[in-house]
């Protein structure tokens, strides 16, 4: 998908090809979450994760991350 957003009628047809048929008064509802779901995911893209440890690092009992990984 590009950046531009997704109009009602887009949403209508990307609904309807995933098998899920949208009623009229949805369209809009439905391009709006769908915009702003794209634009936190746009956002989360661009940070930095870069010295995160993976997700198995983390030990939560103790909340520390276990250097080993």
């Amino acid at each position: 998908m590009s950046s531009a957003e997704l109009t009602p009628s887009e949403a209508a047809r990307w609904a309807a090809r995933a098998g899920l048929p949208l009623p009229d008064d949805r369209h809009v509802a439905v391009a709006v979450t769908a915009n702003h779901i794209h634009s936190v995911v746009a956002a989360l893209r661009e940070l930095d994760f870069g010295d995160t440890p993976p997700a198995g690092a983390f030990r939560a009992q103790e909340g520390k991350h276990d250097a080993a990984v």
